[in-house]
């Protein structure tokens, strides 16, 4: 039986969380997944950089075992197959790259659908806007959906820097499933879930972000990765992005996810 008493739940207020069963699965830095050793690997700590406009460094090799994340009560099945999911939101631009290696291997994963969800600048989400105290539009489906990865195991996905909501620090949720269908309307159905996860971002970067429209317009006090009940300080092998970019130019985020099949 999956042990789940050691899995945090995330649940605002009035809101019940969705855990997740504890799996062991492996992440690691990087877009790239040319040389990657099979077998074991080191890890080292996190070592960010000392601007907010630099690059974000998140140290750790691919194969770094690690547990999976609580899902969050935000999640809508089914959600769109596509490479862009901004649906128009304002934000500062947000390109991922994120590589899936399979834990047994370390080789890569293709056709894998990496699936994300986040909150928007002013921490609400699609289909629960008002939850973090804004009233603005909501079509239930600004900033989600993922794509099939290449036979590299790469998955490249457009979106914003996420904004932030009570109780919790700037985060993306990230699932990955196998042998899903896509169907005709740009949805998925089928498949295995194979991993859910989160993905952070380096707090200098964020107090950068903080400071620029519309983020600045949260009116909610942010919590930090150190005050975050989730993020465990584990660096990349707990999901920590490695970012480059400005607030101005907008930023890219690497990340190797390994998962058990």
């Amino acid at each position: 039986m999956t042990d789940t008493s050691h899995v945090p739940a995330e649940a605002p207020p009035n809101v019940p969380g969705r855990p997740v069963g504890r799996r062991t699965v492996l992440f690691g830095t990087g877009a790239a997944v040319a040389g990657l050793a099979v077998g074991a690997c080191t890890t080292s700590e996190p070592s960010p950089t000392a601007t907010a406009t630099a690059t974000a460094t998140a140290t750790g090799d691919v194969c770094t075992l690690t547990k999976e994340l609580t899902e969050g009560p935000y999640y809508l099945d089914g959600q769109l197959v596509r490479a862009d999911i901004t649906d128009g939101k304002a934000g500062i631009p947000l390109k991922l790259t994120l590589t899936v290696v399979d834990a047994g291997t370390c080789e890569p994963l293709p056709d894998a659908l990496v699936e994300l969800w986040h909150s928007d600048a002013l921490g609400e989400y699609s289909g629960f806007v008002g939850r973090n105290g804004h009233d603005e539009p909501d079509n239930g489906t600004f900033l989600r959906g993922g794509v099939l990865t290449d036979s590299s195991g790469v998955a490249a996905i457009t979106t914003v820097y996420p904004g932030w909501y009570r109780g919790r620090c700037i985060h993306i949720h990230v699932k990955v499933h196998t042998n899903v269908t896509p169907t005709s309307d740009g949805h998925f159905t089928g498949g295995q879930e194979i991993h859910t996860g989160q993905l952070f971002f380096d707090e200098k970067v964020t107090d950068a972000v903080a400071r620029v429209t519309p983020y600045s317009t949260n009116s909610v006090t942010r919590t930090t990765l150190a005050q975050d009940s989730i993020y465990d300080e584990g660096g990349a092998t707990s999901g920590l992005l490695t970012l480059s970019g400005t607030p101005s130019t907008g930023y890219t985020g690497t990340l190797t996810l390994g998962v058990e099949r």
